[in-house]
């Protein structure tokens, strides 16, 4: 199913609940998020690689969607946790994750960051020498099991601002440095066990997968030969995607996951690497299109163009205005009728690009209908602010015929929270 919704005459369904209802009770905006989907997601891709290659484990990219319950999910799943900051390391463990299932794959550290990963006993991925040598300074890191990012000169993604290896990216050593580091990182006292890449997101295809597999795979077999590193993982990132528009086709699971697992197995054998652990780090697969975003309209306008204004902006959801990502919208009170009109879909941020449509074409829009923004569980309220003073919305879980609310709708008193106004100004 290209889009995780049903409908019921006029109604629109997701797990089993009528999302007017939900608005009805809950309020707008709102954010729906089905606890089966994700289980769905995630063993699908889980038994689609696991089944062609036994030694395999995922780890989810918990930057996609860091609310609690998500998490514990995927926990009770088995899935470990990719993270790229304390914050997602010190989330992991509050929801259950032990700390050889988490691996902190940082940007531009901080020596108070290191110190923390090192403290939480997580495998801390390292993508510069800087980092590498800051470690090495800190207390008990002899034998400390580590990983580098390594940029593959591969990169892949719907936007350049997602392309996450190539040679404009920031990310990872480059090739050229690659034994250079891991010898460092020995004779620094380390224990190296496994290198990392990860390409960009939002991949729907296996080609650009592949040629990433295929120069890592390379490059593990260079240190491996010339350094003598034995490997216990090789870690391929996430980047897996999913339909957004209408036209885009469903990954195809089982034809994505041959190609890499024999390609993964071929290089294995030339290279005479035995026992090693295949690991991707799916976030966006796994959660993107388990959660839809409701939001209603409150104004109907006829300017130089045809707008309907809705109860929520950027601030609530930000991709189509930080990378013009389309989102598909349907009219949840309105599921029965057709398309009779293009209209411009605009939020209530005090912004010109506030924006999440530009002619769409939708049934006759009144105020009052109900929107239901689709695919909005990947990077959508985990980039969400108070910008304009705007309140974050709540989200709810739903499993069947369950709906509990796992993060309630803020409250203008929220906005101040950890602000302190100085005793001298309140004179």
């Amino acid at each position: 199913m290209k889009f995780n919704i049903k409908t019921d005459n006029e109604k629109l369904i997701i797990g089993n609940q009528d999302t007017n209802q939900l608005a009805k009770e809950y309020g707008t905006p709102l954010y729906v998020i089905d606890e089966n989907r994700i289980r769905d997601n995630y063993n699908r891709l889980y038994d689609s690689f696991s089944s062609k290659y036994s030694n395999f484990k995922m780890f989810y990219a918990t930057k996609a969607n860091t609310n609690l319950s998500v998490m514990k999910i995927l926990n009770d799943e088995g899935s470990g946790i990719d993270a790229v900051s304390p914050g997602e390391i010190y989330t992991a463990l509050k929801t259950g994750f032990e700390p050889e299932d988490i691996i902190f794959t940082g940007n531009n550290v901080t020596n108070e960051e290191l110190e923390y990963a090192n403290k939480s006993g997580v495998t801390i991925n390292l993508d510069s020498i800087s980092a590498l040598e800051r470690l090495a300074k800190l207390p008990e890191t002899r034998g400390k099991r580590i990983s580098f990012r390594v940029n593959p000169m591969v990169g892949a993604g719907h936007h350049e601002h997602c392309i996450t290896g190539g040679p404009k990216s920031k990310f990872g050593i480059k090739e050229e440095e690659v034994c250079e580091v891991y010898q460092k990182a020995i004779d620094l006292g380390f224990n190296p066990i496994g290198i990392h890449t990860h390409i960009g997101s939002e991949i729907l295809e296996s080609e650009p997968f592949m040629l990433a597999v295929e120069k890592m795979m390379d490059i593990a077999g260079k240190v491996h030969k010339e350094v003598g590193v034995n490997f216990e993982f090789i870690d391929f990132g996430g980047g897996f995607g999913i339909p957004y528009t209408p036209e885009e086709e469903v990954l195809d699971l089982e034809t994505f996951t041959t190609d890499i697992i024999n390609l993964f197995k071929e290089k294995l054998d030339e290279y005479d690497l035995e026992d090693i652990q295949m690991r991707v780090e799916p976030g966006r697969f796994i959660v993107g299109d388990a959660s839809i975003l409701l939001t209603r309209v409150n104004t109907i306008k006829e300017s130089y163009r045809k707008f309907a204004g809705v109860d929520c902006g950027f601030n609530t959801l930000l991709r189509p205005t930080m990378y013009g990502s389309y989102h598909h919208i349907v009219v949840a009170n309105k599921m029965d009728q057709e398309n009779v009109e293009e209209i411009d879909i605009a939020g209530n941020v005090c912004e010109s690009g506030d924006l999440f449509a530009r002619d769409r074409p939708l049934p006759k829009l009144e105020e009052g209908d109900l929107l239901a923004i689709l695919n909005a569980g990947a990077y959508s309220f985990s980039m969400s602010s108070q910008y304009n003073s705007r309140l974050k919305p709540a989200e709810i879980l739903v499993k069947d015929d369950e709906v509990d609310i796992i993060r309630r709708r803020e409250e203008f008193d929220d906005l101040f929270t950890g602000q302190n106004i100085p005793l001298r100004l309140l004179k």
